[in-house]
């Protein structure tokens, strides 16, 4: 089947101090070889959606599915389905915390938003949650905190 080779040219961002200039300092070169019958534009932005893909199972890979519990296919099969189920959830509670975390790798929202520094007291029968002051994700994760909880209780007269 033929085929062809796109090369992508993009503006080089970091400049490099070298004793000796290179031949080419001011752009990068990204290729691929395609055998759709896709145009060039086409055929880079499905190229680039399978990187997008790529991000996703290396994040998997550091995170649950570094730690597959067995070699039986089945506990594996299950362990798979809810590593992905996981993600999905830790995906969905960043993106609606803001863009700051929105593209941010598995670790990183653990950190920041699930792994909280916070003490649980109880005060006139209610439990109150204590956050660290000058928590920096304090904001993205009240914003999550709301939005967990569901729109406001009307009362029903």
């Amino acid at each position: 089947m033929p085929g062809r080779l796109v090369v992508r040219r993009i503006p080089e961002l970091n400049k490099k101090d070298l004793e000796q200039p290179t031949l080419f300092d001011t752009h990068r070169f990204h290729a691929f070889f395609t055998t759709s019958s896709l145009d060039t534009v086409t055929a880079d932005k499905t190229h680039r959606g399978h990187a997008i893909i790529e991000q996703v199972n290396a994040d998997l890979k550091h995170s649950a599915l570094a730690h597959l519990p067995s070699g039986m296919f089945t506990a594996n099969a299950a362990w798979l389905v809810l590593a992905v189920m996981a993600f999905n959830l830790t995906r969905a509670a960043a993106t609606i915390t803001g863009p700051a975390l929105a593209k941010a790798t598995t670790a990183t929202i653990r950190r920041k938003l699930i792994s909280v520094p916070a003490r649980i007291a109880s005060s006139a029968r209610k439990l109150v949650l204590h956050l660290p002051q000058a928590w920096p994700w304090e904001s993205a994760w009240r914003q999550l905190f709301d939005v967990s909880r569901g729109p406001p209780r009307t009362a029903t007269a």
